[in-house]
């Protein structure tokens, strides 16, 4: 098998993508801005080969670079908050871009482009509308990239369940957004990582978009149930309406790494679940784990 490069194959995603790969006997390259960061990869490739490699995104030259020589290549690049000049056009517009044009250009075979669930060039959310510009971008310089759209993606360091668990073990008192009646689809891992593998291993996913979300669909609230549970304590759950969670991310934009971010507020006010006629898990034959499954292995009292 040739060599599969990683863009962000240092994240939360990108490592467990990586080991999937490196597991099954590939050659990986990890292009990431700080190589020093994913050194403890390099210990861990089974049966494959990790090699670690500078890029950015936003700079198409070390893309060009990372890309050589590989036969597939996968784009997990991605963030919710901007900082500094990695803006979300830069980052999932423009630097999705450079991936894409740079994996055409050297004769990529395959090219697995993660994007979000809700993705629209349209939207009146930052993040949202410079995910599906990114889309189009991709689909403009590689006709056949696979497009995998998760929603939330939760396991072992996630920074969603991590988060509201810390808050559990904290805070008497947890604010829900708005009624906490947004709805969810939180999908594991592993399963996004396996159906990376999966759509390199079958061509006739080339060209196509798949929506990757779990077994269930929750509430916000739900899921907070659910932690609270595991964290054994006793909360109250308090209905906060959306003014004031963006009035208080209005405030913490000054902040150099805000906790909270307007765009953020903006996402919860929508659900984000697979559409009823998508492609999904189920298309690339994987069976998803559940969150009351996985969510013990790592969340306790």
């Amino acid at each position: 098998m040739k060599r599969i490069t990683v863009f962000g194959g240092s994240g939360f995603l990108g490592r467990s993508i990586v080991l999937k790969l490196a597991a099954g006997g590939a050659a990986v390259r990890v292009a990431v801005r700080h190589p020093g960061r994913a050194s403890h990869l390099e210990g861990a490739a089974g049966g494959g080969t990790i090699e670690l490699m500078r890029a950015d995104v936003w700079d198409e030259k070390s893309v060009a670079r990372a890309v050589r020589d590989s036969g597939s290549v996968i784009n997990t690049v991605g963030h919710y908050v901007e900082k500094s000049g990695a803006t979300f056009d830069a980052v999932h517009g423009q630097g999705a871009l450079h991936v894409a044009r740079q994996a055409g250009e050297a004769g990529v075979r395959r090219l697995i482009h993660i994007s979000g669930l809700g993705a629209d060039p349209s939207s009146d959310s930052p993040y949202v509308r410079a995910r599906g510009i990114g889309e189009v971008l991709v689909r403009e310089a590689f006709v056949d990239a696979t497009i995998l759209r998760p929603s939330v993606i939760f396991g072992p360091e996630d920074a969603f369940f991590n988060r509201l668990s810390d808050m559990a073990r904290l805070a008497p008192v947890l604010p829900l957004f708005g009624r906490g009646l947004t709805r969810l689809q939180p999908v594991f891992v592993g399963d996004v990582a396996q159906a990376c593998a999966r759509a390199l291993a079958d061509p006739e996913t080339a060209g196509k978009v798949y929506e990757l979300g779990g077994p269930g669909v929750y509430t916000y609230a739900d899921l907070l149930r659910l932690v609270i549970e595991r964290t054994g304590r006793k909360r109250l759950l308090l209905p906060v309406p959306f003014f004031v969670w963006e009035g208080m991310a209005a405030l913490m934009a000054i902040l150099p790494n805000p906790p909270l971010s307007r765009d953020q507020v903006k996402l919860m006010k929508g659900d984000n679940v697979v559409g009823a006629t998508a492609m999904g898990l189920a298309e690339l034959g994987i069976a998803p784990a559940s969150v009351e499954d996985i969510l013990p292995t790592y969340v306790n009292a």
